[in-house]
């Protein structure tokens, strides 16, 4: 992927789905909370907070990488926890993928509470097209003797795209769920919520392995929480957890039961300089998405300022440290009053390891080159809509330039007037393509790269 003169790094808008309007017009439960292609890339999934699921799915008959209307399906309702008068909101965290085995595809849905594993298939719709009573439509009189009884007949009506409920995994964590990772094996997962992580076998569902539990005897002495956890993409014993404390660790399940304590843990963590040190520094070190690269040797995680990468042979720095929010450092009293400062950003590896991506304000999101850190600046507005329609490149990035230098987009995402409200928290990258799927509010946008 060439980064050419135009700024949008030959990356064009191919897609958008769901309702154009304007931000304030937009309900609640329309949010997309979470966006993720399968192993194949023919499907993409995503959730919102109405606790629906909508697939989509790779329209071959078209040229180039564009997606239509697969199924939609309601993965989970509101609960209200009784004993602890709390109320369970649908909203879905986090879906990943199961590889494919069959015809049926089978993923898995969180939300705070529960998870789901779900089964979406094919279905044939049959009808009884004749019978003693009726031929198709028209009715016959009654047979007078056994001699005139028949056999029913049933004819194909339509074929359907049906989602099943075949495993429901409750009640095995006390605290929100934020991630679920399916390991390479297919046999079991991952959840986490913030103080514990548990294993699961999928074909098990009323049993689980407490393997991270860093709750203290005493919650006054609580310090950390887990942010996020991911098995690694090849060696199915071993995983990684990030937490508050803007450190990474890894853990090999074959070194103990409990992996907290025991497990050789390499814990990533940097010095901070104490003349930087401010009553925000906590909460904007803290790590919000890890992700092990495709071939699994790096890591790349995502604080409120900044990207980094890992090298996880080397525990002591990171490779690369990107900033992204530098231009926010002096709004953070702000930020902390409007809770944005709480943002949880994700972040992406391209299917061939060699780009990330993150989103930002304003509907902004950045592709770097994860050698370089040269960086394409996009965003997912109206405006992609009308680049589209004259056929040329972005619009937005006309004048834009790479390297920092003055630019149409660069220098718009470091004014006074950006939109906090309009976001790019949820991102997914096709694993064989450069195409990127993104949630900006109620729209999933999809851009593509030659």
């Amino acid at each position: 992927m060439d980064l050419d003169a135009s700024g949008s790094g030959g990356w064009r808008f191919a897609q958008c789905f769901g309702d154009k309007g304007d931000v304030e017009d937009i309900t609640e439960a329309d949010i997309i909370s979470t966006v993720e292609f399968d192993s194949t890339g023919n499907y993409l999934a995503t959730g919102d907070k109405g606790g629906r699921v909508v697939l989509f799915q790779r329209n071959e008959s078209k040229k180039g990488c564009e997606y239509k209307f697969y199924t939609e399906f309601q993965s989970h309702e509101p609960e209200f926890d009784y004993l602890k008068s709390l109320e369970i909101e649908e909203k879905i965290n986090k879906i990943k993928w199961c590889k494919r085995q069959n015809s049926a595809h089978f993923l898995l849905s969180t939300n705070d509470k529960t998870i789901k594993l779900w089964k979406v298939f094919e279905k044939t719709l049959r009808v009884v097209s004749e019978s003693n009573h009726f031929e198709g439509q028209r009715p016959l009189p009654a047979p007078t003797s056994s001699e005139h009884l028949r056999l029913p007949r049933m004819s194909l009506q339509d074929n359907i795209i049906a989602a099943m409920p075949r495993k429901v995994y409750s009640n095995a964590h006390t605290y929100h769920i934020h991630s679920i990772s399916i390991n390479s094996d297919q046999e079991t997962y991952i959840s986490a919520d913030d103080l514990r992580i548990n294993l699961w076998n999928l074909g098990i569902s009323d049993q689980s392995f407490n393997i991270v539990d860093i709750k203290p005897v005493n919650m006054e002495e609580l310090t950390e929480v887990i942010t996020a956890a991911e098995f690694h993409p090849q060696h199915c014993n071993m995983f990684m957890y990030s937490s508050s404390k803007s450190n990474i660790k890894l853990a090999d399940m074959r070194d103990s039961a409990l992996c907290d304590r025991h497990a050789k843990c390499l814990g990533f963590e940097e010095e901070e300089d104490p003349s930087q040190r401010s009553f925000f520094s906590e909460i904007i070190s803290s790590i919000s998405d890890v992700k092990f690269s495709r071939d699994g040797r790096y890591i790349l995680s995502r604080d409120y300022l900044s990207l980094k990468i890992w090298d996880i042979n080397m525990e002591s720095r990171p490779l690369k440290t990107i900033p992204i929010h530098d231009h926010l450092r002096g709004k953070l009293c702000d930020l902390y009053e409007n809770d944005c400062i709480f943002d949880k950003f994700e972040c992406v590896w391209s299917g061939d390891d060699k780009h990330v991506l993150t989103g930002s304000y304003h509907n902004f999101f950045r592709i770097f080159d994860a050698e370089t850190t040269n960086d394409v600046v996009l965003q997912a507005d109206k405006s992609a809509f009308k680049a589209k329609k004259v056929g040329g490149p972005l619009q937005a990035n006309k004048n834009g330039l790479k390297n920092g230098r003055p630019g149409g987009l660069r220098d718009q995402m470091q004014m006074e007037t950006l939109d906090f409200n309009k976001k790019i928290l949820h991102a997914s990258w096709h694993p064989r393509e450069n195409t990127i799927a993104i949630a900006a509010t109620n729209n999933l946008f999809l851009y593509s790269a030659a």
